[in-house]
């Protein structure tokens, strides 16, 4: 499919699933014509050739309260074949490097905690919500604040053997990175937990789960190995 496209849609595509992962809603033609500079025509005609090549799919969507006929537009989203499409183009040595400079500084992050504690690194989480990040990296964010979360309730959490089970995540026969999605909508129902990372691990578990699937096996192994090296650390 990468070699069909010329590099004027690889662009245009590259470009279109920034601006939709900025805002993590579909994204209307007018807008994305305005982003890029480009006519409105253009930019609609560039979606539907997409569309057709199963990289982009239209919705439909009324005006909040409206119901009424003819009042639809039309909205576009990237397909998941278009989220692994671009990781492959894109997610070379610059992507590695980039995970590796984010890695080395959570991990120095984690150990100066275990001093002075996690909240700084979690508010930096916070504050990075709306930042444009590689799914490499905004998943690797996404781990290590849920493990810290779970961490600050570690009576509770080592009752349910949730602290074990983190140290083996990826492991023959153990919970993989996907389970914690589950474990961070549950951690919004544990009355100790800091109600603002509690709502931040919630609305951000759907693009978390989104983000995981488009990474390669390669990488899942990485972040699987990552999360069991920062639950030792954190648990040590």
């Amino acid at each position: 499919m990468a070699k069909k496209l010329t590099r004027r849609q690889h662009q245009f595509l590259s470009q279109f699933l920034d601006m939709y992962q900025e805002f993590d809603k579909p994204i209307h033609y007018v807008a994305l014509a305005e982003r890029l500079d480009i006519g409105k025509v253009t930019a609609y005609e560039m979606l539907r050739l997409l569309e057709k090549r199963g990289l982009v799919k239209s919705e439909f969507h009324l005006p909040p309260g409206d119901r009424g006929p003819g009042r639809s537009t039309v909205l576009f989203r990237p397909t998941q074949k278009t989220i692994e499409l671009i990781n492959q183009l894109s997610g070379g040595a610059a992507d590695a490097e980039a995970w590796e400079t984010a890695k080395a500084h959570i991990m120095q992050q984690l150990h100066e905690g275990k001093v002075e504690g996690y909240e700084s690194l979690l508010n930096d989480f916070l504050v990075r919500t709306s930042e444009r990040r590689s799914p490499l990296i905004f998943v690797t964010e996404m781990i290590t604040a849920t493990i810290l979360t779970v961490a600050s309730i570690q009576k509770a959490a080592e009752d349910k053997g949730l602290i074990d089970r983190l140290e083996r995540i990826g492991l023959p026969g153990e919970i993989g990175l996907s389970a914690l999605e589950g474990i961070s909508s549950a951690l919004s129902m544990v009355e100790n937990v800091n109600l603002s990372i509690s709502t931040f691990l919630l609305e951000q578990s759907g693009k978390y789960q989104e983000q995981l699937t488009s990474l390669s096996e390669e990488k899942r192994n990485q972040l699987s190995a990552f999360a069991r090296e920062v639950t030792k650390i954190v648990r040590g």
